[in-house]
């Protein structure tokens, strides 16, 4: 599966490969602002803690979302 993946990036051309490269750290960014979101006690934000967490979690998934619609778009310009 991973060979798999690294002979398909390989046959990306550079544009394709940056933006796959730019969304991956779009998504550990979007992780990052999350989990900071979520353990961070001492990040001072006006919000109850139950409602840090439900954001926090919202934008986890909101970064994998864009990952993975991402990598899709990338996936069916390929086949264009």
């Amino acid at each position: 599966m991973i060979s798999k993946f690294i002979q398909n990036f390989k046959k990306k051309s550079l544009k394709e490969r940056f933006l796959l490269v730019i969304s991956l750290l779009n998504f550990l960014a979007f992780c990052a602002l999350g989990l900071l979101l979520l353990f961070w006690d001492k990040l001072k934000l006006n919000l109850p803690n139950n409602l840090q967490l439900i954001v926090g979690c919202l934008i986890i998934i909101f970064g994998f979302i864009r990952f993975i619609t991402q990598v899709k778009s990338l996936n069916t310009s390929d086949d264009e």
